[in-house]
Order: structure tokens, then C-alpha cells, then sequence
């Protein structure tokens, strides 16, 4: 983390710190329903409150038109409170008299959350005097939400140009681990790439092939692959207009010295449904009103060899359908077999994304990754290869 101002390089005593962190969590009837978000910048709110700070808040809730008293951060701080078994003030705006009025009456250690930072234009569009106005209330700034560092708004990267700017342990964490799995990891490294649509990850794997010394496609990407080379897939999702495109990611990958490893078998059911019947087949042999929804064990096996051989995971998106019985077999048996190295002290391993998540918690083995993201937009444009804003204005001038 040398390269970014973090709490160790912050006075943080008697001092207004404006702490930025991502409260976008899922609500029902006005009540938090996963506070994971939560838990994981609580260490940030309370080391900067316990070395005497005045931890001020600052986030999002939703996409709001102007002031929408049911994207209110009210019920949050609530659920803030309650988290870490301390008092959180609530101010009903985030700039001007009534935030003012609520800072002024601050002592060392207490902790305030102002009002939904989108309820002002300002914010998204990084507005100068919006930067100003929330700048006034702060004598340093902390940014915990490394899930919104892909978007240059006011109180994510526009605060950091006003008054000096660290980074807060949940934001330290995810750059450590990123850092690790791209920037400079043990090698050789691996990366499974799954998801429906290749296009949609076409800078993603890009960037990875000069990254990476093996590359796992799977999911409905693999079967645009799979037909760029001339097999038939059979009704399987599949972007047959990306078959160039495809080639050329192959082409790239090999000038790279970056080896793709696609599926041999899978697992074919003629329906997109939980509980279709379904047959193994090989590639090259998938009946033509058949669809691919896993890939099979053949496939499972040599991907399980290539983990063998590497020091260090990337993992973004399932190999296979697995939101649907059986066709979740491939992502959780690799899910636990990249576990059970990690564990053994063989990998390195770090995931991401939302799908990528899921599928982990779904084979139990989430917190036994070394690092999983919460942060979907912001984790895939690091993967990307593309520079976030958030963690820019952190660097070391």
C-alpha cells in the first residue's frame, strides 16, 4: 500500500473527518436486510472515532431525483448504530445550515451521518461548489468505498483535490489484494472468466492476457469461442456476430504466450430451467436443439489441473448456469477445490463481482478466499486494466 496515503499517514486527533463509504445496501419496509456493507467499514468509522476524530459521514442510497424522502439514509444510520454499538448522529442534509449546524456541535469521537449526498445534483456531476460546500465541513477526507471509486463524483474523488485525502482500511484492504492478484502477483497467474456475454467483457479479457498465463472462459462467453472455431453449439446462448472478435482474443492470447483453456465437455439440457434432463456431452457433439450449461468433468478436471499449477487466482463470473440445479456442479466444485488451496497455502486467490460472489457463498467458501469484492462496477474496470478516480486522487504526490 506504499503508493497511497492510508490512516497510518493521518493526525486524525480533534480533527473533521469526512468519511466516505458505501451504504447502497438492500432495504425492505424502511429496514437494512444485509448489513455486510456495513460490517466491513465499521473498523475504518470506529479507528478513526477512537483516536479522537469527529467521524462525519458521507454516502449514497439509491438513484434519487433531487430530495426523495424513501432514498432518506435515516434507517441506515440506524442500522450503523446498531452495528457498531455506538451513537450515530443524523443531520438532514449534507451541506449548508443544517449539516453546519450538526458538525459545529461535534466533540472527538463522535460519529454523524449526513443526508444522502444524490439528493443534490451536484454530487454526480462533481460541481465545484458542491466540492466547496462539502469540503467546508471537513478537515481531512477518507475514502472507504472502493466500490465507487469508478465514478468521479464529489464526495468520491472530487474532495480529494480540496483537502488531503487517505484512504480507509476497507478501500487499503481491496487495493492490497487487487494489487496482489494483477499489479504484482506471484506468478504464474490464472483467471476464470465466466458470465453470459462476451462483450460485455471484452476489455476485461483484453487486459487479461497480457496479465495472466492461463485464461479460463467459461459460461455462455466459452460458446462464442467454441463457435469462432467452428463447433456447433446447438441452441446455446451464444454470440455468433463476436466470432472475429473471438479469433482475435485467440490470436492475442498466443502472441502473449497466454494459454486459453476452454471446455471440452459439458453438461446439454434442452431447456433453460432448474431440473431439465440433461446429458454430457463432448464439444464437438452437442445435439443441435441442445444447450450447454455447464461445462462437464472432463472440462472440471483440467481446470482443476491448471489451479495446480498456479501461485495466484483471479475469478470473475461462473463457469456454468449455476443459479439452476445441476448445473451449478462446475462453479462450486471449483469454488472449493480453489479454497481448499488457498488454505493449504498454495494460492493466492481473489474474486469479484456479483454473480462471482454469489456462487462462492453458495459453496460456502467465501470467507476462505483471500479476498472476495463486494464492488462490482469498480473491481471489473481494476480488472480492466482502466484507472479509477477514487483511488488516483489517494496516490502518494
Amino acid at each position: 500500500m506504499s503508493s497511497f496515503r492510508t490512516l497510518d499517514n493521518a493526525d486524525l486527533k480533534n480533527k473533521r473527518v469526512l468519511l466516505r463509504i458505501d451504504l447502497n445496501v438492500p432495504m425492505e419496509n424502511g429496514k437494512v436486510t444485509d448489513g455486510t456493507r456495513i460490517e466491513r467499514v465499521a473498523p475504518t468509522i470506529t479507528e478513526i472515532a477512537d483516536k479522537g476524530g469527529k467521524v462525519i459521514i458521507l454516502a449514497h442510497f439509491g438513484r434519487p431525483k433531487g430530495v426523495d424522502p424513501k432514498e432518506s439514509l435515516k434507517p441506515v444510520a440506524h442500522e450503523v448504530e446498531r452495528i457498531i454499538h455506538r451513537k450515530v448522529g443524523f443531520a438532514e442534509d449534507c451541506i449548508g445550515p443544517k449539516a453546519e449546524a450538526a458538525v459545529a456541535a461535534m466533540k472527538p469521537g463522535d460519529i454523524l451521518c449526513l443526508e444522502n449526498t444524490r439528493f443534490h445534483k451536484g454530487e454526480e456531476k462533481n460541481e465545484p461548489t458542491f466540492v466547496d460546500a462539502l469540503a467546508k465541513l471537513g478537515d481531512i477526507w477518507v475514502n472507504d468505498a472502493f466500490s465507487a471509486a469508478h465514478r468521479a463524483h464529489a464526495s468520491t474523488e472530487g474532495l480529494g483535490h480540496k483537502i488531503p485525502a487517505y484512504a480507509g482500511r476497507t478501500m487499503q484492504a481491496e487495493l492490497d489484494a487487487l494489487s496482489k492478484a494483477l499489479e504484482a502477483p506471484k506468478k504464474p497467474v490464472i483467471a476464470i472468466v465466466g458470465g453470459a456475454k462476451v462483450s460485455t467483457k471484452l476489455d476485461l479479457l483484453g487486459n487479461l492476457i497480457n496479465k495472466v498465463q492461463a485464461l479460463v472462459i467459461g459460461g455462455g462467453m466459452a460458446n462464442t469461442f467454441l463457435h469462432a472455431q467452428g463447433i456447433n453449439v446447438g441452441k446455446s446462448l451464444c454470440e455468433k456476430d463476436l466470432a472475429d472478435t473471438a479469433r482475435r482474443i485467440m490470436a492475442k492470447a498466443e502472441d502473449a504466450k497466454c494459454a486459453i483453456i476452454l471446455p471440452v465437455d459439458a453438461t446439454v439440457a434442452f431447456h433453460f430451467q432448474a431440473n431439465a434432463p440433461s446429458h454430457a456431452y463432448g464439444v464437438d457433439a452437442v445435439p443441435a436443439d441442445g444447450m450447454i450449461l455447464d461445462v462437464g468433468s472432463q472440462s472440471i478436471e483440467r481446470i482443476k489441473g491448471a489451479i495446480d499449477d498456479a501461485a495466484t487466482l483471479v475469478w470473475n463470473g461462473p463457469p456454468g448456469a449455476f443459479e439452476l440445479h445441476p448445473f451449478e456442479k462446475a462453479t462450486l466444485e471449483l469454488a472449493r477445490y480453489a479454497a481448499e488451496r488457498t488454505n493449504a497455502g498454495k494460492l493466492v486467490s481473489v474474486a469479484g463481482g456479483g454473480d462471482t460472489v454469489a456462487a462462492l457463498n453458495m459453496a460456502g467458501v467465501a470467507n476462505q478466499f483471500t479476498y472476495v469484492s463486494t464492488a462490482g462496477g469498480a473491481f471489473l474496470e481494476w480488472m480492466e486494466g482502466k484507472a479509477l478516480p477514487g483511488v488516483e486522487v489517494l496516490r502518494q504526490k
